[in-house]
């Protein structure tokens, strides 16, 4: 009996891709076949990352649609070209509408800098500190109409030091990201993980509460 095939994977992007690259270079040891890299923004260097892995990319640009609905509607029919069994967003900072949600719910994911429901939205580092929370870290979770709001999967602690700004913090955070993301995605492509009306199920059993990764500063 052979190996199952791999699971067809589309990343959208918007940024850097610190997570793509995390995720491009753990793919094959688990099980990821990452068709497409699809961006918002034509500059993004995560696609440059994509094509130096040999990696299929191209950019879907709001510039061109008259509103979000049709924006939408060419990201979904762009993504659906590859047939993903799972969309990853990746720093991906548009907003998606309750049309592209709908049609791969259950198959969308998101990595989010902090540990929801706490700090939905953007800044998470900054209000962490603000707030002088002493920890702080990531949530993976599927993706909902409402923003950050979906069905946490996992999550990762880090502590905050002492002297910690944004840029000390938001390091901290990504390291664990690049741990996180990609293992959870290994869960989705060996049948472990999955959504059933709205509850996380792991290994078939429901997941009460994320699954939380140790991590040591």
């Amino acid at each position: 009996m052979g190996s199952p095939a791999a699971l067809p994977v589309v990343v959208l992007v918007s940024g850097h891709g610190s997570n793509l690259q995390a995720i491009l270079e753990r793919a094959s040891g688990l099980n990821l076949d990452i068709r497409a890299v699809i961006s918002d923004r034509a500059e993004a260097q995560a696609l440059q990352r994509a094509r130096r892995a040999g990696v299929p990319t191209e950019v879907v640009s709001p510039m061109a649609y008259p509103d979000r609905a049709a924006y939408d509607a060419a990201l979904s029919a762009a993504v659906e070209a590859h047939r993903p069994g799972l969309v990853v967003l990746a720093g991906f900072m548009r907003i998606l509408g309750p049309g592209f949600v709908r049609h791969f719910v259950g198959r969308l994911v998101n990595i989010h800098p902090s540990l929801l429901p706490k700090y939905r939205g953007l800044d998470t580092h900054r209000r962490a500190l603000q707030a002088g929370d002493t920890w702080h870290g990531c949530s993976v979770h599927f993706v909902t109409d409402e923003l950050d709001a979906g069905a946490v999967i996992a999550q990762a602690e880090v502590p905050i030091l002492q002297g910690d700004d944004e840029s000390t913090l938001r390091v901290r955070v990504q390291g664990v990201e690049h741990v996180v993301y990609p293992e959870v995605l290994g869960w989705f492509a060996a049948g472990r993980l999955g959504l059933r009306e709205g509850q996380v199920l792991l290994d078939g059993a429901p997941l009460p509460t994320p699954k939380i990764f140790n991590w040591k500063a």
